[in-house]
C-alpha cells in the first residue's frame, strides 16, 4: 500500500535550519503532535500520515508553512511554538498564527518575549489594552495571571502606570493562616508565590526586591486593599473565585483614575465553605454587557504547558479507574 506523501520544499537553507531546530528537534515534535512522519534531506521533507488521515499531513504541512513565514520575517521559533501552531490550527485551519503570536508583551530578563499562544491569549491581551477592567476566567496554566503580570511590567517600563498591585484572597483549601508558622508576612507570603513567580520570570530579583522597597510594586493579601483608592496603577487580583462578592465589589470599587485592573480565576476551583458565593461568579452575572468591562473565558486547549506534561497527565487519564 503506497501511503499518500506531502513534499515541502524551503529556499533558503539556513531559514530551513531554524525552522527545523537543532538536531531536528522542532520535526520530531510535531511529527509526534501531528501524529506523521516527516522525513528531511536537505531542505526538503515528506510528510507521511496514517492511512485515512491525510488530514494531519495537511495540518503539519500548514504548521511548518506559517512558522517558515515567522522565521522570514525574523521571529525566532522555539519548540513549544509548534505545539502552539499545531494547537491553535487545530481548532481554527484558517487562522494566521503569526497574528495569533505577534505583539510581544514584554522582553523578560532573559531576553525571552512574552507573547500570546492561543486565540483566547490573543483575545485577551487586547481585552487588557482597550478595557480597563477585565475579567479572565478559565483553568490554570492558562496564561492568565503570567499574561497579565507581563502587560502590567509592559506598562510600567513605558510609564504608562506609576505601580503595579498585585493581589490574591488568602484562602486555600484546608488550610488557615493562624496554623502556619511565622509572624503575619510569613503566614501571608506562601499565598503570593505564585504571583512572585511571574515577576521574578519578567525582572531579575534584585530589580522586584528594589521595586517593593521604593512602592513601586506591590504584592499584598486582598484584606490589605480595603480603603483604598489606586490611581495610575495597574492592579491584578489573582484566585479571584475565591472572594467573597463583598470582597469583590470592594476590590472593584478600589479602581483610580489611570487605572487597570485584570482580575483572573478559575471558577472550577473554588475553595470557598460550602454554600458561600464566589464573588466572581457574582461578579460575572452582575457586571456582564457593563461599559468598560471584558470577559475572556479560557478552556483546556488554552493550557500551556511542556510536552512532557501533556504526556504525563495523558497517562494518568488512561489508567484513570484502574486498580493500583
Amino acid at each position: 500500500m503506497v501511503l499518500p506523501v506531502t513534499k515541502l520544499e524551503f529556499d533558503d537553507g539556513r531559514m530551513a535550519g531554524q525552522l527545523f531546530g537543532p538536531h531536528d528537534q522542532h520535526l520530531k515534535l510535531l511529527a509526534e503532535r501531528a501524529g506523521v512522519r516527516i522525513d528531511s534531506r536537505g531542505n526538503t521533507l515528506t510528510i507521511t500520515a496514517p492511512e485515512g488521515e491525510e488530514g494531519r499531513a495537511d495540518l503539519a504541512a500548514q504548521v511548518l508553512t506559517q512558522l517558515y513565514a515567522m522565521v522570514r520575517r525574523g521571529k525566532a521559533v522555539y519548540p513549544q511554538d509548534v505545539d502552539f501552531a499545531c494547537r491553535i490550527l487545530e481548532r481554527q485551519p484558517s487562522a494566521d498564527v503569526g497574528e495569533v503570536f505577534k505583539g510581544d508583551v514584554y522582553a523578560t530578563s532573559g531576553k525571552r518575549t512574552v507573547s500570546p499562544k492561543s486565540l483566547n491569549q490573543r483575545e485577551y491581551l487586547d481585552a487588557i489594552r482597550d478595557a480597563d477592567m477585565t475579567f479572565g476566567i478559565g483553568p490554570a496554566g492558562t496564561g492568565k495571571t503570567y499574561l497579565a503580570v507581563a502587560m502590567a511590567v509592559g506598562a510600567l517600563s513605558r510609564r504608562e502606570v506609576k505601580r503595579i498591585v498585585l493581589t490574591r484572597p488568602a484562602v486555600e483549601a484546608g488550610e488557615k493562616l493562624g496554623f502556619l508558622p511565622g509572624d503575619l508576612a510569613e503566614k501571608i507570603n506562601p499565598y503570593l508565590r505564585p504571583l512572585y513567580d511571574a515577576l521574578h520570570d519578567m525582572l531579575d530579583f534584585a530589580k522586584v526586591q528594589d521595586y517593593q522597597d521604593s512602592g513601586v510594586i506591590e504584592v499584598a493579601p486582598l484584606a490589605f486593599m480595603r480603603g483604598r483608592t489606586l490611581n495610575d496603577a495597574f492592579i491584578i487580583l489573582d484566585e479571584a473565585q475565591n472572594t467573597t462578592p463583598e470582597q469583590m465589589k470592594m476590590f472593584l470599587t478600589r479602581l483610580g483614575f489611570g487605572s487597570k485592573a485584570v482580575v483572573t480565576g478559575d471558577i472550577t476551583q473554588i475553595d470557598l465553605p460550602v454554600h458561600a458565593k464566589s464573588g466572581l461568579v457574582h461578579a460575572r452575572r452582575i457586571l456582564d454587557g457593563v461599559k468598560g468591562v471584558r470577559f475572556v473565558t479560557f478552556d483546556e486547549r488554552d493550557v500551556i504547558r511542556h510536552p512532557l506534561v501533556g504526556r504525563i497527565v495523558k497517562a494518568y487519564e488512561t489508567r484513570e479507574g484502574e486498580a493500583e
